[in-house]
């Protein structure tokens, strides 16, 4: 964790969370939630001169969370028959999309909250949200509890292990195994229905 010092041990390390936060849901890729995790791990066990304060960091990490998904939402609700065209051709999107119609329409948002910890779930349901144009009072609400509780365990998990077992990578490898875990899990759950129609 000294490695990473500078960074996490500075100001800085808020808008470097939230900036990529905000633009994982365009690039799952980012390691976003690693970030995350790395912060909170070292705020746990952290010697430095500046040490991160674990609640703005989870209000630093669901506030960009939401404004990425809103960010998203509208660009896909503005997006037109390409990008209509684009979900056509993707099967996981269509099927994304059909199921968070559903979902929304029985008045059950936690799909977005399950698909909030999926890898490049955030992404599709957003997307999906937008460009079937389901209103934004039925999708923010559980945009914001996603970005809440995805920011609150990720940053639980950081500042346990830095607890448990210091400001060391074999914290930090720990806990980002732990929210892999909740990830392949939500990924499963969110495959799980598609599963039971095609029976």
């Amino acid at each position: 964790m000294e490695s990473v010092g500078s960074l996490v041990g500075s100001p800085w390390i808020y808008a470097v969370v939230a900036l990529s936060v905000l633009l994982d849901v365009f690039l799952p890729v980012l390691p976003s939630g690693v970030l995350v995790i790395a912060a909170a791990t070292a705020a746990a066990a952290s010697t430095a001169a500046y040490v991160p304060d674990i609640l703005v960091l989870t209000l630093c990490a669901a506030t960009a969370s939401v404004l990425g998904d809103l960010v998203a939402y509208r660009l896909a609700w503005r997006g037109g028959a390409r990008l209509d065209r684009a979900l056509a051709r993707s099967s996981r999107l269509r099927g994304a999309q059909e199921r968070l119609g559903v979902a929304l329409a029985r008045g059950g948002g936690g799909l977005v909250v399950l698909a909030r910890f999926a890898p490049a779930g955030r992404s599709v349901v957003s997307l999906g949200a937008g460009a079937s144009r389901r209103r934004a009072r039925d999708f923010l609400p559980w945009s914001a509890l996603a970005g809440l509780s995805w920011a609150g365990y990720s940053v639980a998990l950081g500042y346990l292990g830095g607890q448990w077992l210091g400001a060391t990578w074999l914290a930090t490898a720990v806990s980002v195994g732990a929210l892999f875990a909740a990830g392949a899990g939500a990924g499963y759950l969110m495959r799980k229905p598609q599963a039971s129609e095609a029976r």
